[in-house]
């Protein structure tokens, strides 16, 4: 089973057409490491607000919100302080 932070990492080399996810670690910055602009970080947050809703929480990252998260261990620690935990399952 995948952690919060594999799962953010393997959106992030998704959404940004990376190669592999080599480079992408908890500190690495979407704007300033990854080259990420603004619409690719709407894509990114939707992305993630897609992943981690289930049939019974529809996840929404606030805009307000989603403009403090600059770097993937960011991403990670909001899921995580919003009830997303390492335990759940992967959505099929």
């Amino acid at each position: 089973m995948e952690t919060v932070y594999e799962r953010v990492k393997g959106i992030v080399v998704d959404e940004l057409g990376l190669k592999d996810g080599a480079n992408v670690q908890k500190d690495t910055r979407f704007v300033e490491n990854l080259k990420a602009d603004s619409l690719d970080l709407v894509a990114l947050i939707q992305s993630l607000e897609k992943e981690f809703s289930t049939d019974e929480y529809l996840l929404e990252i606030p805009d307000d919100e989603a403009q403090n998260i600059h770097t993937v261990g960011d991403a990670v620690n909001w899921l995580k302080a919003h009830g997303v935990t390492d335990a759940e399952e992967v959505a099929v």
